[in-house]
């Protein structure tokens, strides 16, 4: 049985994390298939992972071959099952698209020619230049009822509840992201037809543009900011509909007890900052929605400080749209070299699986997915297309040459540290399964609309606009400077849903211009209520079809003027006063000048024009800091505490990039998770809830976290606090890990006739102070 609860996942009633690894089956000989299982097995994985694609299993008289009729590698049940002799759950994907660098994203070719409405057209009535499909066309859903039809059923067989191993199916992948990464909405006769009843319906017949076909694809000015606006909605509507139709073919074919799995898209180019775009674009087909969960699908290479906040910023936003019960998971997080053309062009260090697997389950995900884990081969397709190499994939022969196991079976440079990290997640499973994240009184403002920027007309000035305003300015800040400022100060926050749910205590708010009035208004009312909510970027003056709306500058009483930029020989900078000084004057990429009524100017631009004012708001406070500004702890850790918030846990760093947060169970165990990504042994000074940690100074070996007992229930006693990672949890013996210092030093209470081994200890009370020599790991055991 398996039940989501409470942000868990259980088996059985029994809470777990889920460390899977992709391995795909059509990609391997299918008499290598159980090295490859045996090492994830190695590796400390519990689960498999799959896609199972469409353009693989159909043949070129369109017959499905899922039993290895044709090629043993087709027979899906028997990879399963194998996974299953191994002890390994197996979490299905069977498309329809299946992405994975497959030719046509995994759909036959045949789909293309025998059903032309189905290929999408997009602004102009220009060929969409990917493989995308209208979703919703109805001979595309045949086919898609054909192609489940004849791949479920066996699936249905093995679910866990029935006693087999399959604990999650897939529908569908990355729905909505060919369109988004092009900027040609999928605009089809059908589609065009169902959006137009859409606006009549959702405008309640106060249409304010025409909607024929051609005005539609090509839109005039007058009407562009509206129909953008409405074209977003409207597609999260349909992507809801399409998601529907596929589980109701699932569930005929016996899928039901198991969760189905949403995969979300949005990394680009090594950026996390576009994430949110595919929480914009699937929030309606899981979020809120009984037996759905959503996974995240990042690509961002190595660990580093935009890397470290973009990914706090992915979890956050996620969890932020999720109910109470739903997880949050990560569907395909990146693992290996990053060499993924083969030709040694990039290099990752091996300590970035293990820095990312870290922050996410800090985060309390439950579902890791490394993806690719092994490599293959990738076998011809079964009727030549004459497209240079007549395979099932555009990348050649060789797939996965970037994997912890390449393509031929060997493990490759990632494999020894992705090892490492999925048993230390293992061996702490048992907390990590059940904590949640915990928070200070400041939530990070989540806008969807501001990230509704996937189509704009090319031609059109407002579209631009308006999409560029929103990209500079939402999520973590310009610079990222929000969000980072807050991590290294040692804020711990979650985000809130500000077009959904009412934010508390203080919302940290990066914004442009252009801001929907149900959301300004609702800052007003938190402010008015007595909130706090530090802005950072421009003052909103326009909604997102870009019309004026000043609700939020009117209750401020603050007006601005455009923004100003550093270019050629003109460097703006800008100065502090009042709670915001000392501050050194600091060049800044851009500031709006501001005239405020009431209020405290706390930041000016070297020649005098205010850019950062602090006024009151009914019995609350707000701080508008209108700059493109740097990261800075010491600044917004003054705003913040001006308003409220402080960090229960205080971080002090030598070098800038180590991060420390904390999770805690419903009864009170605790962990302390830490990282530092630099390259430096980094000192690191904490305290938590006032009390300093331990006996003052962490040392953190370059590129490296740690999961440090905050209060863990043992077999042997609660470990109040140790500076060493555990490593072994026996009946009767406990090990701890390297020391992050010069000897290991552990808090034990409640644990009578406990023996140190080559250590010392000291006891008052029910509490016991072990210590070990420097050098010397410690392990205790029973007397």
């Amino acid at each position: 049985m398996i039940q989501i609860q409470d942000k868990q996942i259980l088996i059985d009633g029994e809470p777990r994390v889920v460390m899977a690894g992709e391995l795909h089956y059509f990609r391997v000989a299918r008499d290598e298939w159980e090295q490859r299982i045996l090492l994830l097995k190695e590796a400390g994985c519990n689960a498999v992972a799959s896609y199972i694609p469409w353009l693989w299993h159909e043949l070129p008289d369109g017959t499905v071959d899922v039993t290895g009729a044709t090629r043993p590698e087709r027979d899906v049940a028997a990879f399963i099952d194998l996974c299953a002799a191994h002890e390994l759950w197996f979490i299905a994907r069977p498309g329809p698209f299946i992405m994975a660098e497959l030719k046509n994203e995994g759909l036959p070719f045949r789909l293309y020619t025998e059903h032309p409405e189905i290929v999408s057209t997009g602004w102009d009535g220009a060929p969409a230049p990917s493989r995308t499909v209208d979703y919703l066309a109805p001979a595309y859903l045949d086919e898609c009822d054909r192609w489940f039809g004849a791949v479920l059923p066996l699936i249905a067989e093995r679910l866990q509840p029935r006693g087999g191993n399959v604990i999650a199916v897939q529908l569908d992948n990355e729905i909505g992201m060919l369109a988004w990464v092009t900027n040609s909405p999928d605009l089809t006769d059908h589609l065009v037809a169902d959006f137009a009843d859409w606006v009549q319906g959702h405008r309640a017949g106060a249409v304010t543009y025409p909607l024929s076909p051609d005005d539609i694809r090509s839109p005039k000015e007058e009407w562009a900011g509206p129909l953008r606006q409405d074209l977003v909605v409207f597609m999260r509507d349909r992507f809801r509909r399409y998601v529907v139709a596929l589980r109701a073919m699932a569930e005929a074919r016996g899928i039901v007890d198991v969760p189905f799995l949403i995969n979300i898209h949005g990394t680009e180019g090594g950026s996390g900052e576009p994430f949110p775009i595919g929480i914009s674009q699937l929030v309606e087909t899981y979020a809120g929605v009984p037996g759905m969960i959503s996974g995240s699908d990042h690509y961002m290479g190595d660990m580093t400080l935009n890397t470290t906040t973009d990914l706090y910023v992915i979890n956050a936003f996620m969890d932020a749209v999720h109910t109470p019960d739903q997880p949050t998971t990560s569907l395909e997080f990146e693992a290996g070299s990053g060499d993924y053309a083969g030709g040694v062009d990039n290099q990752y260090d091996p300590s970035t699986v293990d820095l990312k697997t870290r922050r996410s389950l800090a985060q309390g995900n439950r579902v890791i997915n490394y993806y690719l884990f092994a490599g293959g081969i990738n076998p011809p397709l079964e009727e030549p297309v004459g497209d240079g190499n007549d395979r099932i994939s555009f990348t050649g022969e060789r797939h996965g040459t970037a994997a912890p196991v390449g393509p031929e079976g060997q493990k490759g440079m990632t494999y020894a540290a992705t090892a490492r990290t999925v048993h230390a997640v293992r061996l702490h499973e048992r907390w990590l399964s059940r904590m949640d994240e915990e928070h200070d009184g400041v939530q990070l403002g989540l806008v969807l609309d501001s990230y509704a920027t996937e189509y704009h007309h090319p031609d059109s000035a407002l579209m631009t606009e308006v999409v560029e305003d929103l990209a500079r300015h939402r999520g973590a800040g310009p610079r990222r400077a929000l969000v980072r400022s807050m991590l290294l100060g040692g804020y711990r926050f979650g985000a809130v849903h500000l077009q959904r749910d009412e934010p508390s205590g203080v919302v940290a708010l990066a914004t442009g211009r252009h801001l929907a009035p149900e959301v300004q208004q609702g800052l007003v009312d938190h402010l008015t209520l007595g909130g706090g909510l530090l802005l950072l970027g421009r003052l909103p003056d326009r909604d997102l079809e870009g019309k004026a709306c000043t609700i939020l500058a009117e209750a401020l009483g603050i007006t601005g003027a455009h923004l100003t930029w550093a270019k050629n020989h003109y460097f703006p900078s800008a100065v502090a006063s009042g709670w915001a000084a000392p501050w050194p004057e600091t060049r800044v990429g851009w500031f709006q000048a501001l005239e405020h009524e009431r209020g405290d100017a706390v930041l000016r631009e070297v020649d005098g024009a205010v850019c950062g004012v602090d006024v009151e708001v009914g019995a609350g406070r707000a701080i508008l800091l209108a700059a493109e500004l740097p990261s800075d702890v010491d600044l917004f850790g003054r705003a913040l505490r001006r308003l409220g918030a402080s960090p229960g846990l205080e971080l002090a760093a030598d070098v800038p990039g180590a991060f420390a947060t904390t999770s805690s169970t419903a009864d009170g165990e605790r962990l302390l998770h830490l990282a530092n990504i630099t390259g430096h042994h980094n000192r690191v000074r904490l305290s938590l809830d006032g009390q300093t940690l331990g006996d003052g100074d962490l040392c953190l070996p370059p590129r490296t976290g740690a999961f440090l007992a905050l209060g863990l229930d043992t077999p042997i006693g609660r470990v109040e606090w140790a500076n060493a990672e555990l490593v072994e949890i026996g009946e009767d013996r406990l090990a701890f890990g390297p020391p992050l210092g010069e000897r290991t030093t552990v808090v034990l209470r409640g644990a009578p006739g406990v023996r140190v081994d080559g250590g010392t200890h000291q006891r008052d009370g029910d509490v016991q102070t072990l210590t070990t020599p420097a050098g010397v790991q410690l392990a205790l055991s029973r007397a």
